[in-house]
Protein backbone atom coordinates (compact mmCIF):
# COMPACT_ATOMS: atom_id res chain seq x y z
CA UNK A 1 0.00 0.00 0.00
CA UNK A 2 1.13 3.55 -0.65
CA UNK A 3 2.58 5.10 2.58
CA UNK A 4 1.06 7.94 3.99
CA UNK A 5 1.52 11.46 2.95
CA UNK A 6 -0.22 13.74 0.93
CA UNK A 7 1.06 12.46 -2.95
CA UNK A 8 -1.20 9.66 -4.30
CA UNK A 9 -0.42 7.86 -7.62
CA UNK A 10 -3.51 7.05 -9.23
CA UNK A 11 -4.57 3.88 -8.94
CA UNK A 12 -4.77 1.17 -12.40
CA UNK A 13 -7.80 0.78 -13.80
CA UNK A 14 -10.25 -1.80 -11.68
CA UNK A 15 -9.56 -5.11 -14.40
CA UNK A 16 -5.74 -4.48 -13.69
CA UNK A 17 -6.34 -4.20 -10.07
CA UNK A 18 -8.25 -7.43 -9.58
CA UNK A 19 -5.79 -9.13 -11.46
CA UNK A 20 -2.98 -7.69 -9.68
CA UNK A 21 -4.56 -9.16 -6.42
CA UNK A 22 -5.07 -13.10 -7.83
CA UNK A 23 -1.65 -12.76 -8.99
CA UNK A 24 -0.31 -11.83 -5.73
CA UNK A 25 -2.11 -14.20 -3.94
CA UNK A 26 -0.88 -17.00 -6.33
CA UNK A 27 2.87 -15.82 -5.45
CA UNK A 28 1.95 -16.09 -2.03
CA UNK A 29 1.22 -20.18 -2.59
CA UNK A 30 4.81 -19.75 -4.71
CA UNK A 31 2.81 -19.78 -8.26
CA UNK A 32 3.25 -17.33 -11.08
CA UNK A 33 6.31 -15.44 -9.54
CA UNK A 34 8.54 -13.78 -12.17
CA UNK A 35 12.27 -14.98 -11.99
CA UNK A 36 14.89 -12.00 -12.52
CA UNK A 37 17.70 -14.04 -12.15
CA UNK A 38 20.80 -13.21 -13.97
CA UNK A 39 21.10 -16.87 -15.37
CA UNK A 40 17.24 -16.91 -16.39
CA UNK A 41 17.42 -13.03 -18.19
CA UNK A 42 20.82 -14.23 -20.30
CA UNK A 43 18.79 -17.60 -21.00
CA UNK A 44 15.40 -15.82 -22.56
CA UNK A 45 17.78 -13.10 -24.12
CA UNK A 46 19.80 -15.82 -25.96
CA UNK A 47 16.49 -17.48 -26.70
CA UNK A 48 14.67 -14.79 -28.00
CA UNK A 49 17.50 -13.30 -30.23
CA UNK A 50 19.06 -16.77 -31.25
CA UNK A 51 22.53 -15.78 -30.57
CA UNK A 52 24.65 -16.56 -28.04
CA UNK A 53 28.22 -14.67 -27.65
CA UNK A 54 28.29 -10.99 -25.85
CA UNK A 55 31.78 -10.14 -26.75
CA UNK A 56 31.56 -6.93 -24.17
CA UNK A 57 30.33 -8.85 -20.92
CA UNK A 58 31.13 -5.71 -18.93
CA UNK A 59 27.20 -5.60 -18.36
CA UNK A 60 27.39 -8.23 -15.66
CA UNK A 61 28.52 -6.43 -12.33
CA UNK A 62 26.22 -3.64 -12.78
CA UNK A 63 23.53 -6.03 -13.94
CA UNK A 64 24.24 -8.04 -10.81
CA UNK A 65 24.07 -4.96 -8.23
CA UNK A 66 20.90 -4.39 -10.12
CA UNK A 67 19.07 -7.59 -9.49
CA UNK A 68 20.54 -7.97 -5.94
CA UNK A 69 19.26 -4.67 -5.13
CA UNK A 70 15.59 -5.00 -6.92
CA UNK A 71 15.43 -8.52 -4.87
CA UNK A 72 16.29 -6.75 -1.66
CA UNK A 73 14.47 -3.30 -1.58
CA UNK A 74 12.49 -2.36 -4.40
CA UNK A 75 9.23 -4.26 -3.50
CA UNK A 76 7.78 -4.92 -6.56
CA UNK A 77 4.22 -6.27 -7.22
CA UNK A 78 3.81 -9.09 -9.96
CA UNK A 79 3.53 -6.49 -12.78
CA UNK A 80 6.58 -4.67 -11.66
CA UNK A 81 8.38 -7.91 -11.98
CA UNK A 82 6.93 -8.84 -15.29
CA UNK A 83 7.41 -4.99 -16.78
CA UNK A 84 10.90 -4.97 -15.77
CA UNK A 85 11.58 -8.98 -16.97
CA UNK A 86 10.51 -7.64 -20.61
CA UNK A 87 12.77 -4.85 -20.09
CA UNK A 88 15.95 -6.20 -18.90
CA UNK A 89 15.94 -9.10 -21.87
CA UNK A 90 15.10 -6.60 -24.49
CA UNK A 91 18.66 -5.09 -22.80
CA UNK A 92 20.37 -8.05 -23.30
CA UNK A 93 18.87 -9.37 -27.18
CA UNK A 94 19.64 -5.60 -28.07
CA UNK A 95 23.48 -6.15 -26.68
CA UNK A 96 23.56 -9.63 -28.50
CA UNK A 97 22.35 -7.75 -32.00
CA UNK A 98 24.93 -4.93 -31.73
CA UNK A 99 27.56 -7.36 -31.47
CA UNK A 100 26.67 -9.28 -34.10
CA UNK A 101 26.18 -6.75 -36.22
CA UNK A 102 29.30 -4.94 -35.29
CA UNK A 103 30.98 -8.34 -36.29
CA UNK A 104 29.10 -8.52 -39.69
CA UNK A 105 29.34 -5.08 -40.73
CA UNK A 106 32.66 -3.47 -39.35
CA UNK A 107 32.05 -0.39 -41.22
CA UNK A 108 29.81 0.25 -38.18
CA UNK A 109 32.36 1.18 -35.73
CA UNK A 110 34.03 3.71 -38.32
CA UNK A 111 30.50 6.08 -38.62
CA UNK A 112 31.80 9.21 -37.06
CA UNK A 113 29.31 10.90 -34.39
CA UNK A 114 30.59 14.59 -34.88
CA UNK A 115 29.53 17.54 -33.07
CA UNK A 116 26.78 15.98 -31.31
CA UNK A 117 24.24 18.24 -29.91
CA UNK A 118 23.01 17.11 -26.41
CA UNK A 119 20.60 19.12 -24.44
CA UNK A 120 20.92 18.73 -20.85
CA UNK A 121 19.43 20.18 -17.50
CA UNK A 122 17.20 19.25 -14.52
CA UNK A 123 14.22 17.47 -15.22
CA UNK A 124 11.20 19.65 -15.92
CA UNK A 125 13.50 22.69 -16.94
CA UNK A 126 11.96 22.52 -20.78
CA UNK A 127 14.22 19.65 -22.08
CA UNK A 128 11.71 18.03 -24.13
CA UNK A 129 10.21 21.29 -25.44
CA UNK A 130 13.68 21.80 -26.64
CA UNK A 131 14.22 18.87 -27.57
CA UNK A 132 11.07 18.48 -30.24
CA UNK A 133 11.46 21.93 -31.47
CA UNK A 134 15.20 21.09 -32.69
CA UNK A 135 13.89 18.06 -34.21
CA UNK A 136 12.26 19.57 -36.46
CA UNK A 137 15.29 20.88 -37.74
CA UNK A 138 16.53 18.04 -40.93
CA UNK A 139 20.37 18.35 -40.26
CA UNK A 140 19.69 16.84 -36.74
CA UNK A 141 18.95 13.33 -35.83
CA UNK A 142 16.88 12.62 -32.98
CA UNK A 143 16.45 9.24 -31.35
CA UNK A 144 12.50 8.12 -31.94
CA UNK A 145 10.99 6.25 -29.29
CA UNK A 146 10.67 3.21 -31.28
CA UNK A 147 14.16 3.12 -31.96
CA UNK A 148 15.35 3.84 -28.46
CA UNK A 149 13.37 0.50 -27.39
CA UNK A 150 14.84 -1.60 -30.52
CA UNK A 151 17.89 0.17 -32.58
CA UNK A 152 19.44 -2.60 -34.12
CA UNK A 153 17.53 -4.06 -37.13
CA UNK A 154 15.76 -6.98 -36.63
CA UNK A 155 17.00 -10.80 -37.55
CA UNK A 156 15.38 -10.83 -41.24
CA UNK A 157 14.97 -7.01 -41.80
CA UNK A 158 16.70 -5.94 -44.57
CA UNK A 159 20.29 -4.35 -44.59
CA UNK A 160 20.35 -1.19 -45.26
CA UNK A 161 16.94 -0.62 -43.93
CA UNK A 162 14.67 0.55 -45.57
CA UNK A 163 12.95 3.76 -45.41
CA UNK A 164 9.03 3.80 -44.49
CA UNK A 165 7.32 1.50 -42.10
CA UNK A 166 9.88 -0.16 -39.82
CA UNK A 167 8.31 -3.79 -38.31
CA UNK A 168 10.14 -2.70 -34.96
CA UNK A 169 7.26 0.21 -34.69
CA UNK A 170 4.91 -2.48 -33.15
CA UNK A 171 6.80 -3.46 -30.26
CA UNK A 172 7.13 0.86 -29.22
CA UNK A 173 3.33 1.36 -30.31
CA UNK A 174 2.09 -1.21 -28.19
CA UNK A 175 3.79 -0.06 -25.05
CA UNK A 176 2.25 3.32 -25.65
CA UNK A 177 -1.26 2.18 -25.45
CA UNK A 178 -0.39 -0.20 -22.69
CA UNK A 179 1.06 3.20 -20.67
CA UNK A 180 -1.73 4.87 -21.91
CA UNK A 181 -4.26 2.43 -19.52
CA UNK A 182 -1.96 1.53 -17.01
CA UNK A 183 -1.13 5.26 -16.67
CA UNK A 184 -2.93 7.67 -18.82
CA UNK A 185 -2.02 10.56 -16.32
CA UNK A 186 1.72 9.92 -16.71
CA UNK A 187 1.26 11.32 -20.12
CA UNK A 188 0.13 15.26 -18.49
CA UNK A 189 4.22 14.68 -17.13
CA UNK A 190 6.48 13.16 -19.61
CA UNK A 191 4.33 11.89 -23.09
CA UNK A 192 5.76 8.87 -24.32
CA UNK A 193 4.71 8.48 -27.57
CA UNK A 194 6.32 5.63 -30.36
CA UNK A 195 7.21 7.96 -32.99
CA UNK A 196 8.12 10.87 -30.92
CA UNK A 197 11.48 11.54 -30.24
CA UNK A 198 13.12 10.16 -26.53
CA UNK A 199 15.89 10.60 -24.30
CA UNK A 200 19.47 8.74 -25.45
CA UNK A 201 19.28 7.83 -21.46
CA UNK A 202 17.47 4.49 -22.89
CA UNK A 203 19.68 3.76 -24.70
CA UNK A 204 22.32 3.13 -21.63
CA UNK A 205 19.48 0.87 -20.37
CA UNK A 206 22.08 -1.80 -22.40
CA UNK A 207 25.11 -1.38 -20.01
CA UNK A 208 22.96 -1.87 -16.73
CA UNK A 209 24.53 1.26 -15.82
CA UNK A 210 21.29 3.66 -15.85
CA UNK A 211 19.43 5.98 -13.96
CA UNK A 212 16.02 4.76 -15.20
CA UNK A 213 15.98 2.12 -13.07
CA UNK A 214 17.20 3.89 -9.78
CA UNK A 215 14.29 6.56 -10.87
CA UNK A 216 11.49 4.21 -11.07
CA UNK A 217 12.46 2.29 -8.01
CA UNK A 218 13.61 1.78 -4.53
CA UNK A 219 17.06 0.73 -4.93
CA UNK A 220 18.81 2.47 -2.84
CA UNK A 221 22.17 0.32 -2.37
CA UNK A 222 22.41 0.20 -6.32
CA UNK A 223 22.08 4.19 -6.57
CA UNK A 224 24.63 4.56 -4.01
CA UNK A 225 26.98 2.25 -5.92
CA UNK A 226 25.64 4.33 -9.31
CA UNK A 227 26.41 7.86 -8.09
CA UNK A 228 30.14 6.93 -7.19
CA UNK A 229 30.58 5.35 -10.64
CA UNK A 230 32.86 6.30 -13.15
CA UNK A 231 30.35 6.10 -16.04
CA UNK A 232 32.82 7.47 -18.95
CA UNK A 233 32.91 2.98 -20.03
CA UNK A 234 29.25 3.33 -19.97
CA UNK A 235 29.41 6.68 -22.02
CA UNK A 236 31.87 4.73 -24.53
CA UNK A 237 29.36 1.91 -25.55
CA UNK A 238 26.64 4.52 -25.74
CA UNK A 239 28.82 5.81 -28.36
CA UNK A 240 28.44 2.58 -30.06
CA UNK A 241 24.74 2.42 -29.69
CA UNK A 242 24.55 5.71 -31.97
CA UNK A 243 27.01 4.71 -34.26
CA UNK A 244 24.81 1.71 -35.14
CA UNK A 245 21.59 4.02 -34.81
CA UNK A 246 23.55 6.78 -37.55
CA UNK A 247 24.29 3.86 -39.77
CA UNK A 248 21.08 3.25 -40.26
CA UNK A 249 19.72 7.02 -40.07
CA UNK A 250 22.64 9.56 -41.19
CA UNK A 251 22.61 12.90 -39.65
CA UNK A 252 23.81 15.13 -36.73
CA UNK A 253 23.21 13.31 -33.72
CA UNK A 254 20.91 15.36 -31.41
CA UNK A 255 20.66 13.75 -27.58
CA UNK A 256 18.78 14.77 -24.54
CA UNK A 257 18.42 13.73 -21.06
CA UNK A 258 19.26 15.00 -17.30
CA UNK A 259 21.37 12.24 -16.91
CA UNK A 260 24.24 14.16 -18.87
CA UNK A 261 23.88 16.64 -16.50
CA UNK A 262 25.50 14.87 -13.95
CA UNK A 263 28.08 13.20 -16.03
CA UNK A 264 29.40 16.16 -18.34
CA UNK A 265 33.18 14.44 -17.92
CA UNK A 266 32.32 11.02 -19.35
CA UNK A 267 30.17 12.66 -21.88
CA UNK A 268 32.57 15.48 -23.18
CA UNK A 269 35.60 12.85 -22.47
CA UNK A 270 34.17 10.70 -24.94
CA UNK A 271 32.25 12.89 -27.07
CA UNK A 272 35.11 16.06 -27.33
CA UNK A 273 33.53 17.89 -30.46
CA UNK A 274 29.96 17.91 -28.44
CA UNK A 275 28.11 21.22 -28.40
CA UNK A 276 25.80 21.41 -25.12
CA UNK A 277 22.40 23.36 -24.54
CA UNK A 278 22.23 23.84 -20.55
CA UNK A 279 18.55 23.88 -20.04
CA UNK A 280 18.11 26.42 -16.72
CA UNK A 281 14.60 26.67 -14.15
CA UNK A 282 14.12 27.45 -10.69
CA UNK A 283 15.07 24.50 -9.42
CA UNK A 284 12.50 24.12 -6.48
CA UNK A 285 9.63 23.98 -8.94
CA UNK A 286 11.59 21.82 -10.66
CA UNK A 287 12.25 18.89 -7.94
CA UNK A 288 8.25 19.70 -6.66
CA UNK A 289 7.61 18.62 -10.33
CA UNK A 290 10.04 15.73 -10.91
CA UNK A 291 9.18 13.87 -7.55
CA UNK A 292 5.49 13.95 -8.73
CA UNK A 293 7.00 11.95 -12.22
CA UNK A 294 8.74 9.58 -10.03
CA UNK A 295 6.03 8.93 -7.41
CA UNK A 296 3.48 7.93 -11.07
CA UNK A 297 6.83 6.31 -12.14
CA UNK A 298 7.32 3.56 -9.17
CA UNK A 299 3.59 3.11 -9.03
CA UNK A 300 3.70 1.31 -12.11
CA UNK A 301 6.36 -1.23 -10.28
CA UNK A 302 5.38 -1.34 -6.74
CA UNK A 303 2.67 -0.73 -4.60
CA UNK A 304 4.37 0.77 -1.66
CA UNK A 305 5.41 4.40 -2.87
CA UNK A 306 6.66 6.80 -0.09
CA UNK A 307 6.31 10.77 -0.78
CA UNK A 308 9.13 11.85 1.48
CA UNK A 309 11.57 9.06 0.54
CA UNK A 310 10.99 9.94 -2.78
CA UNK A 311 11.73 13.73 -1.79
CA UNK A 312 15.06 13.04 -0.04
CA UNK A 313 15.97 11.43 -2.62
CA UNK A 314 15.17 13.47 -5.45
CA UNK A 315 16.57 16.73 -3.55
CA UNK A 316 19.34 15.35 -2.65
CA UNK A 317 20.28 14.03 -6.80
CA UNK A 318 19.00 17.61 -8.11
CA UNK A 319 21.64 19.09 -5.57
CA UNK A 320 24.38 17.06 -6.81
CA UNK A 321 23.22 17.42 -10.72
CA UNK A 322 23.93 20.90 -10.75
CA UNK A 323 26.84 21.05 -8.12
CA UNK A 324 28.71 18.76 -10.33
CA UNK A 325 27.75 19.81 -13.64
CA UNK A 326 28.84 23.36 -12.53
CA UNK A 327 32.97 21.92 -11.53
CA UNK A 328 32.20 20.08 -15.04
CA UNK A 329 31.73 23.26 -16.02
CA UNK A 330 34.39 25.18 -14.31
CA UNK A 331 36.93 22.34 -16.40
CA UNK A 332 35.81 22.07 -19.48
CA UNK A 333 35.04 25.58 -20.45
CA UNK A 334 32.34 27.42 -21.65
CA UNK A 335 32.88 26.89 -25.10
CA UNK A 336 30.94 23.95 -25.96
CA UNK A 337 27.79 25.59 -23.55
CA UNK A 338 24.90 27.64 -24.22
CA UNK A 339 22.70 28.03 -21.94
CA UNK A 340 18.92 28.09 -22.38
CA UNK A 341 16.52 29.89 -19.28
CA UNK A 342 13.03 28.21 -19.05
CA UNK A 343 10.93 31.44 -18.50
CA UNK A 344 12.91 32.68 -22.27
CA UNK A 345 12.35 29.36 -23.95
CA UNK A 346 8.45 28.99 -23.07
CA UNK A 347 7.97 33.17 -23.76
CA UNK A 348 9.20 32.88 -27.23
CA UNK A 349 10.56 29.56 -28.36
CA UNK A 350 11.65 30.96 -31.80
CA UNK A 351 13.71 33.34 -30.05
CA UNK A 352 16.06 30.93 -27.90
CA UNK A 353 16.22 28.53 -31.37
CA UNK A 354 17.82 31.33 -33.49
CA UNK A 355 20.29 31.37 -30.42
CA UNK A 356 20.53 28.22 -30.62
CA UNK A 357 21.20 27.96 -34.55
CA UNK A 358 23.68 30.19 -34.12
CA UNK A 359 25.89 28.29 -31.57
CA UNK A 360 25.66 25.41 -34.13
CA UNK A 361 26.37 26.95 -36.82
CA UNK A 362 22.98 25.66 -38.76
CA UNK A 363 20.90 27.92 -40.51
CA UNK A 364 17.09 28.10 -40.03
CA UNK A 365 15.60 27.92 -43.26
CA UNK A 366 11.71 29.43 -43.56
CA UNK A 367 10.44 25.48 -44.23
CA UNK A 368 12.04 24.61 -40.55
CA UNK A 369 10.96 27.53 -38.67
CA UNK A 370 7.36 27.07 -40.51
CA UNK A 371 7.79 23.22 -38.87
CA UNK A 372 8.42 24.56 -35.15
CA UNK A 373 5.45 27.39 -35.10
CA UNK A 374 3.12 24.33 -36.41
CA UNK A 375 4.78 22.27 -33.53
CA UNK A 376 4.21 24.99 -30.97
CA UNK A 377 0.60 25.76 -32.17
CA UNK A 378 -0.54 21.70 -31.98
CA UNK A 379 1.17 21.19 -28.68
CA UNK A 380 0.04 23.37 -25.93
CA UNK A 381 1.55 23.00 -22.58
CA UNK A 382 -1.62 21.26 -21.28
CA UNK A 383 -2.34 19.28 -23.79
CA UNK A 384 -2.09 15.87 -21.69
CA UNK A 385 -3.89 17.06 -19.01
CA UNK A 386 -2.60 19.38 -15.98
CA UNK A 387 0.41 18.22 -14.26
CA UNK A 388 -0.30 19.25 -10.54
CA UNK A 389 2.27 18.89 -7.40
CA UNK A 390 4.08 20.72 -4.39
CA UNK A 391 7.18 20.50 -2.41
CA UNK A 392 5.17 19.92 0.48
CA UNK A 393 3.65 17.05 -1.15
CA UNK A 394 7.26 15.66 -0.74
CA UNK A 395 7.95 16.18 2.98
CA UNK A 396 9.84 19.23 1.34
CA UNK A 397 10.15 23.21 1.78
CA UNK A 398 11.41 26.28 0.20
CA UNK A 399 13.56 27.44 3.45
CA UNK A 400 15.30 24.40 3.57
CA UNK A 401 16.10 23.65 0.01
CA UNK A 402 16.82 26.84 -1.36
CA UNK A 403 20.37 27.57 0.47
CA UNK A 404 21.51 24.54 -1.23
CA UNK A 405 20.68 25.59 -4.14
CA UNK A 406 21.91 29.15 -4.02
CA UNK A 407 25.41 29.04 -5.77
CA UNK A 408 23.75 27.44 -8.97
CA UNK A 409 20.65 30.40 -9.15
CA UNK A 410 23.39 32.91 -8.41
CA UNK A 411 25.92 31.81 -10.76
CA UNK A 412 22.82 31.36 -13.99
CA UNK A 413 20.79 34.29 -12.29
CA UNK A 414 17.94 31.74 -12.05
CA UNK A 415 14.16 33.42 -10.95
CA UNK A 416 12.20 31.99 -8.53
CA UNK A 417 8.89 31.23 -9.47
Amino acid sequence: MTVPGSFRPPPFPRPVRAALAAWSGAQRLGLGRVSLSEQALIAAARRTSGLHHFVDESFREPMRRLLGSIEDEAALHPLGRAILRTSFVRALVNRLRLDDLFDRYPEIAAVPVEAPVFIVGLQRTGTTLLHRLLTCEPALRPLLSWEALTPAPLPRQPIPVRAGRDPRMRTAELAERALRYLAPAFFAIHPVEAHAPEEDVLLLDMTFVSPTADATLRIPSYQTWLRELDQTPAYAYLRRVIQLLLWQRNGRWLGKTPHHLENLDALLAVFPDARILHTHRDPLRVVASFCSMMGHGRAMFSDRVDPHEIGAQLGEKAVRAVSRAMTSRDRAGDASFLDVVYDDLVSDPLKQIRRIYDFLGLRLMPETESAMRHWIGGNPQDRHGVHRYRLEDFGLDRASLEPRFAPYCERFGIRSE
